[in-house]
């Protein structure tokens, strides 16, 4: 009888780092990651995402999470693709690490987005997940460049980036709140660039879902 790893083996794909575990978020990780958001990610007087998804009532929060990240799952394909990976602690879903490219064959770009439950900000744990993404994307999905954002107020994510090697690339303004201008410092980190953590990420599961990321 098939699994379902069989069906959809993105399902097998983890990373492994000191303390933590990356994978795709399968449907039982969804009430803790609701869970993790809904314990507070940020100062409510401000808002760190490009879209303000945290300012939604709880009963619609919960509804639109799952619906986006069913909907970003179920869209992967080899020339555009998310991968919205649940960081689990001890077990427990504590955050998200996303990481996606569009046409990535010949780009060999990717982007990236993170967020951590507040309880489990300031202990080192966002440098380690970002790492082990960039781990994932250099080491053993080919990628030359790493980009990502952070609202430039946003001290704690910033300084996650340039810990790692990312380097400023731009400025963006654009609405977030209603009626509230964001500007947002571009990072940007190449593979050679990148600032290697003492341990190295164990990936399983890639060969399996190799396909459906990067068409081989």
């Amino acid at each position: 009888m098939l699994k379902l790893t069989d069906v959809w083996p993105l399902f097998d794909l983890e990373i492994r780092t000191p303390r933590l575990v990356l994978r795709q978020v399968r449907d039982e990780d969804l009430p803790g990651l609701v869970d993790a958001a809904l314990a507070g990610i940020h100062d409510p007087d401000v808002m760190p995402f490009s879209t303000p998804w945290t300012d939604q009532p709880r009963d619609q929060l919960m509804r639109e999470t799952a619906k986006h990240l069913w909907t970003q799952r179920a869209g992967v394909t080899p020339a555009s693709w998310t991968l919205n990976l649940a960081i689990l602690l001890d077990g427990v879903p504590i955050g998200l690490q996303d990481v996606g490219a569009r046409d990535f064959a010949v780009t060999r770009s990717v982007g990236s987005g993170s967020w951590l439950t507040q309880s489990q900000q300031g202990k080192g744990l966002g440098v380690e997940m970002r790492a082990g993404m960039l781990q994932f994307a250099f080491d053993h999905l080919g990628a030359h460049v790493a980009v990502s954002d952070a609202a430039v107020w946003n001290g704690a994510s910033l300084g996650v980036s340039r810990r790692l090697g990312y380097r400023d690339n731009g400025v963006l303004r654009f609405v977030g709140r209603p009626g509230e201008l964001v500007e947002s410092q571009g990072l940007r980190v190449t593979r050679d660039e990148f600032v290697r953590p003492e341990w190295t990420a164990t990936v399983t599961g890639l060969e399996a879902a190799r396909p459906m990321l990067l068409g081989e």
